[in-house]
C-alpha cells in the first residue's frame, strides 16, 4: 500500500514538474522556428550543401542531432570525384580557421539519392528538405531534374549557381553565377516547372553579388541564398612545392569557406538586404557560420535561416544544441518572441563612409586595475600607429597610459590587448552638432588638423 501511495505521490510531483516546465516554456522560452517561404523548421539551423548532406546516413544524423533542415548535396548529371579534396589554413593554434575544398557535386547516382530523400522525408517531416541543383545548360534537363526531384519529396530547391571549381568548365555553377543574363535565364527554365519554392545561391566570385541577384529575383526567384565557397589556394607544402590539396603533385583552385570567410559573407548579404529589389525576398545565410551569435549576427543582417557547413565538418552535428539554446537565451534576454522581431534590425545601421558623423570621437582608456603590463597596447600604437600611449618605466614592471590629446580613436589597443575590457573606448565628442564629409567640404572647414 505504502509503495502505490508513494507511486501515485512520485506521478503527481512529475505531473507538476511537466506542467511547470510547459509553462516556463510559454511564459519565457523564445520561439525560434523558422518559416521559410512556407518551408517550416523547429529552428532556423540548417546543413549547407556539401559533404554533410551527402546521403541518408549523414542527413539522418544531422537530424537526431536536432537541425532544422538540410539542403542536399547537390544533384546533376554523374560526376567523378578525385583524391585528394580538402585542405585548411589555421590560426593562432586553432584548426580550420579556413577551409578549402575541390570536391564537385554528389558522385553518388540519381536514383539512390532521390529514393533516400524520400525515406528521410518520411522519416522527419517536421525539417526542412531543400535539394540543390545544377542541371545541364538546357531547359528539357532542368525540367527533368526538377520533376524527379519534385516527385522524392523535396520541399524547395536550391539553385547552385556558385561552384567555383570544377563545374565551372562545363559553363555551370560559378560559371552562371559570374552572369546575370544567364542566371535570369535559367531561373525562368526553372520557374517554370517548379512547383515548390526555389532559393537561388549565389557566387562570391565576382565584384557584387547584387547584378546576380537582381537577375534572379527579376527570373522570378522565391528567394536567395549567399555565399557559396571564394576561390582560393589555402597553402603550399615547401617540401614538395605542390599546393594543397593536391592530385598527383597537381592542384586546382579550391573554394574556400569557414569562420575565415564570414566578414566578407555578411558584407555582401548586407548589399542584397539594402538593395529595393532583392530585398524583397528572403534570403538564407551562408558563411562561416560556427556558433549562435555567428547566426544572429547574420539574422540581424536580414537572414531568415543560415546554413552551416565547417563548424559541423570540425566539431560534428551536435553542435547545433548550443546554437539552440544560445539562440534562445539571447532571445529571452533581448525580449525577442521570435525570430522575425529581430531579422533585419541592424541592416539600416550600415551606412556609406561619406554619411559618418566626423564630431564623433572615441579615446581609449586603460583600466590600470585589470592591465597586466605586457606592453602590446604600447608597442602596436608606437610601431604602426599614432604614438598616443605614455609608458611609465618602473619596477618591476611598466605603467601605460594614454595621450589623451593624441588619440584618434582608432580601437589597435583594444583589439590587440589579451584582457578583456582592460582597454575600452570612451566618447569625446569634438563638436555637439552632427556633421559628415558631404557638409564639412561643402562649408569649407580645414582639413589638415595635425
Amino acid at each position: 500500500m505504502q509503495e502505490a501511495k508513494w507511486n501515485i505521490k512520485e506521478s503527481s510531483i512529475n505531473t507538476i514538474r511537466a506542467i511547470r516546465a510547459f509553462v516556463a516554456n510559454i511564459i519565457f522560452m523564445a520561439n525560434i522556428s523558422a518559416n521559410f517561404l512556407g518551408i517550416k523548421s523547429p529552428n532556423p539551423f540548417w546543413l549547407a550543401s556539401a559533404p554533410p548532406t551527402d546521403k541518408k546516413i549523414n542527413v539522418l544524423r544531422a537530424y537526431e542531432a536536432g537541425w532544422g533542415g538540410v539542403v542536399w548535396k547537390t544533384l546533376g548529371s554523374q560526376v567523378k570525384n578525385v583524391s585528394s579534396r580538402y585542405s585548411s589554413v589555421g590560426y593562432g593554434g586553432h584548426r580550420m580557421m579556413g577551409f578549402n575544398n575541390i570536391e564537385l557535386i554528389s558522385d553518388r547516382p540519381l536514383d539512390i539519392n532521390l529514393k533516400e530523400i524520400t525515406e528521410v522525408v518520411k522519416l522527419f517531416p517536421d525539417r526542412a528538405m531543400i535539394v540543390s541543383l545544377m542541371a545541364d545548360n538546357d531547359r528539357k534537363s532542368w525540367h527533368e531534374l526538377i520533376k524527379k526531384c519534385e516527385d522524392a519529396g523535396a520541399m524547395g530547391f536550391e539553385l547552385n549557381f556558385g561552384c567555383p571549381h570544377g563545374m565551372t568548365e562545363r559553363g555551370m555553377g560559378a560559371a552562371v553565377g559570374q552572369d546575370p543574363h544567364i542566371a535570369k535565364m535559367v531561373v525562368e527554365w526553372v520557374m517554370e516547372k517548379a512547383t515548390i519554392p526555389v532559393i537561388t545561391k549565389l557566387t562570391p566570385n565576382v565584384h557584387s553579388v547584387v547584378p546576380t541577384g537582381r537577375a534572379a529575383v527579376e527570373g522570378g526567384t522565391n528567394a536567395l541564398s549567399l555565399i557559396n565557397t571564394i576561390q582560393s589556394v589555402t597553402g603550399i607544402d615547401l617540401n614538395t612545392l605542390v599546393p594543397n590539396p593536391y592530385v598527383a603533385g597537381k592542384s586546382v583552385f579550391g573554394g574556400y569557406c569557414g569562420p575565415a570567410v564570414k566578414p566578407i559573407a555578411l558584407k555582401m548579404l548586407t548589399t542584397l538586404a539594402q538593395d529595393d529589389l532583392t530585398s524583397k525576398v528572403p534570403i538564407s545565410g551562408i558563411g562561416g557560420v560556427s556558433t549562435w551569435k555567428d547566426a544572429v549576427e547574420f539574422m540581424l543582417l536580414g537572414s531568415t535561416t543560415v546554413q552551416v557547413c565547417t563548424a559541423a565538418m570540425t566539431h560534428g552535428f551536435r553542435i547545433v544544441e548550443d546554437m539552440c539554446e544560445g539562440l534562445n537565451n539571447w532571445m529571452d534576454e533581448k525580449g525577442y518572441k521570435t525570430i522575425n522581431d529581430f531579422i533585419g534590425k541592424s541592416v539600416d545601421k550600415i551606412t556609406h563612409w561619406e554619411d559618418l558623423d566626423i564630431n564623433y570621437h572615441h579615446i581609449a582608456k586603460i583600466n590600470q586595475d585589470k592591465c597586466i603590463h605586457c606592453g602590446l597596447c604600447y608597442i602596436a600604437c608606437e610601431d604602426t600607429s599614432h604614438q598616443s600611449i605614455n609608458i611609465a618605466k618602473g619596477n618591476p614592471y611598466n605603467t601605460y597610459t594614454i595621450k589623451e590629446d593624441d588619440c584618434v580613436g582608432c580601437n589597435l589597443c583594444k583589439l590587440v590587448c589579451p584582457v578583456d575590457s582592460c582597454i575600452t573606448m570612451e566618447e569625446h565628442r569634438v563638436a555637439p552638432e552632427y556633421i559628415n564629409w558631404k557638409q564639412w567640404q561643402e562649408q569649407g572647414l580645414p582639413l589638415n588638423n595635425h
